[in-house]
């Protein structure tokens, strides 16, 4: 075991991948003289060569592209899109060609495809740098989206993504990367595709997943404070959803507050809550609260403190949903 930030976790799932694997190759705008603007992909292209760690131009949906070409010829690319708002001039890429030629091919055709992207606010900065596009690509079928909280998930579901034959939008919280964990680096799958509890409660669920794990946990804590048991749901897969998870446990507590960084309108929560209002209406306390940002573009870093949720907005909805 070893006490690495999530950003150290994810350099070291790469690294290894690289090590084990010589069709794994990585691309991106400034990943590998620079090492990555989180300096994620820092020291790789010295320890494997510019063959295998690649400096792109600043054209994502050459970036994309390429990768799928080159997942057709046997290889595994592993894309940095640099921000999260940088990804939309790849999106007809991804989700017209990326997300359908398993399927367009009969499954004839595999494209083992990560595409990594720093997400989320927090950071102090604007629009195209703070986004949380996670709904539009859960919508889109034939792509799995996932998001760690910590750097042990942060390092097996890199490896899981990379060993994937199917395509990953892999949402890396870029608040989250100085976050520092104990990492087992043996443990290279994660289960991913069920969701996580990482807090036994029994008064209320609350599921969030990437960035928002760490405030879920911090709200059941100030929770505890006034007698609460909060549950805390780490979801980590995207999509596929783990519904059976939020599941057993809303029928247990008979609550559930899903919260996230993206807007509420069309956002994941709003998914989760029809499901589990459809499984779970005789046992439903109160109805499913979703805590997220305002429908509006990304402010300016003097504000986000006040469009993201926080703690004080999590205790609220609590009292809220625990006050029907």
């Amino acid at each position: 075991m070893e006490t690495m930030p999530m950003a150290k976790a994810l350099n070291a799932a790469m690294e290894d991948a690289l090590t084990e694997d010589t069709s794994v190759l990585l691309m991106g705008e400034d990943i590998g003289t620079l090492g990555g603007v989180f300096r994620v992909t820092q020291g790789l292209k010295q320890q494997f060569g510019a063959e295998r760690v690649m400096d792109s131009p600043l054209g994502e949906a050459g970036i994309v592209g390429t990768a799928i070409g080159l997942a057709m010829r046997g290889y595994r690319p592993v894309c940095e899109i640099q921000f999260d708002g940088f990804v939309f001039p790849s999106f007809n890429q991804i989700t017209s060609q990326l997300a359908k030629i398993h399927a367009r091919s009969m499954g004839s055709v595999k494209l083992p495809v990560v595409i990594r992207i720093p997400y989320g606010g927090n950071i102090g900065s604007i629009e195209h740098h703070s986004e949380s596009p996670e709904a539009l690509f859960a919508h889109t079928a034939g792509l799995r989206v996932m998001s760690p909280s910590n750097p042990q998930d942060a390092y097996s579901m890199m490896r899981e993504a990379i060993a994937s034959d199917d395509p990953v939008i892999f949402l890396e919280p870029k608040r989250r990367y100085w976050l520092k964990g104990e990492v087992d680096r043996s443990a290279t799958t994660a289960e991913s595709q069920r969701a996580q509890i990482v807090r036994e409660g029994r008064d209320l669920t609350l599921a969030a997943y990437g960035p928002l794990v760490p405030v879920a946990l911090a709200a059941a804590d100030a929770a505890r404070d006034d007698g609460l048991s909060i549950e805390v749901i780490d979801l980590r897969s995207i999509s596929p959803l783990d519904v059976d998870t939020v599941e057993a446990s809303v029928k247990k507590t008979g609550r559930l507050i899903v919260t996230h960084e993206a807007p509420t309108f069309g956002g994941m929560g709003g998914e989760l809550a029809a499901v589990i209002g459809e499984r779970c209406f005789y046992g439903l306390e109160a109805p499913v609260l979703r805590v997220g940002a305002f429908h509006m573009p990304y402010p300016v870093a003097a504000v986000e403190e006040d469009y993201l949720p926080n703690i004080d907005r999590l205790l609220d909805a609590i009292d809220q949903s625990l006050n029907y």
